[in-house]
């Protein structure tokens, strides 16, 4: 986005943007439609103002603030664009009609943040005591995506690890279902080719659900350091990816559903994981 500050402003500085064909404007609205945008920049964005300060809060770069001239008054809106400008970000203050392009929404969100991507290595991924990861198989929706990173948040996961074709945590609609959780949980991403590697490697249990799985969820072991391996939403995990599982586990079901949601059916694993770690 730097060739476009000199039009729109310098980093740190505020402007008033009224344009939808604004150069930084198209940008960011690049940047929440294209997937490859995203990757090219390393960027991504970030809706209301909730999100956007918890980005903040945790120290994620950030590159451009946009707010709604109808609350440039507000407190809250105020401290997070004085954060953003000391941070260098360039501040943009729009028109509603602005907002609306860029989020696509006819009621859009009143701030909007565009921050740097950050990925975790794969060397973070450590069998200490108690650790428990999340294994994400070529996850295709980014709200179960999403979900799933707020829910290895809420339990205290290490981390989650996105193996293969994954969809985008950084899209708007996986970002949004973190609820601020994707600031605070290391991502990793790897090949299928590389996680098999990795796997040999790996001292601890690595847990899969899977239709073959003979063992009730709530009977096995998961006092080792975890990887918790989940498939896709459609056809659960490839056999190459079952066949290096220490374990192979099931979720008892009653009633006439076949299956369940992949982000509900990977909270019901990990909190089983993390039962004698959870307290009130």
């Amino acid at each position: 986005m730097s060739a476009d500050r000199n039009e729109a402003g310098r980093p740190g500085q505020v402007k008033t943007v009224t344009s939808v064909s604004n150069p930084v404007i198209k940008e960011i609205k690049a940047l929440v439609s294209q997937r490859k945008r995203r990757k090219e920049a390393g960027l991504f964005v970030a809706e209301g103002l909730k999100l956007v300060t918890d980005a903040m809060d945790a120290g994620w770069p950030i590159r451009t603030l946009v707010f709604g001239g109808e609350v440039r008054d507000q407190p809250m809106v105020s401290k997070a664009a004085a954060t953003a400008r000391a941070r260098g970000a360039l501040v943009l203050d729009v028109s509603r009609a602005v907002l609306t392009s860029i989020t696509r929404r006819d009621n859009p969100q009143m701030v909007v943040g565009v921050f740097e991507q950050q990925w975790a290595d794969a060397g973070r991924i450590v069998a200490s005591d108690g650790a428990v990861w999340i294994g994400l198989d070529e996850v295709r929706d980014p709200g179960n995506l999403g979900t799933i990173v707020r829910t290895a948040d809420a339990v205290g996961a290490q981390g989650v690890v996105l193996i293969g074709d994954t969809t985008d945590p950084f899209a708007v609609e996986a970002v949004r279902a973190t609820m601020g959780s994707i600031f605070y949980v290391p991502l990793v991403r790897m090949s299928r080719a590389d996680f098999l590697k990795w796997r040999v490697k790996w001292p601890g249990a690595v847990v899969g659900t899977h239709l073959k799985g003979e063992t009730d969820y709530r009977k096995a072991d998961y006092s080792r350091p975890t990887m918790l391996l989940m498939g896709t939403e459609q056809s659960g995990l490839p056999e190459e990816m079952a066949d290096v599982c220490s374990d192979l586990v099931r979720i008892p079901q009653a009633g006439k559903a076949d299956s369940l949601n992949l982000a509900v059916a990977t909270a019901v694993m990990l909190f089983e994981i993390r039962r004698n770690k959870l307290e009130l």
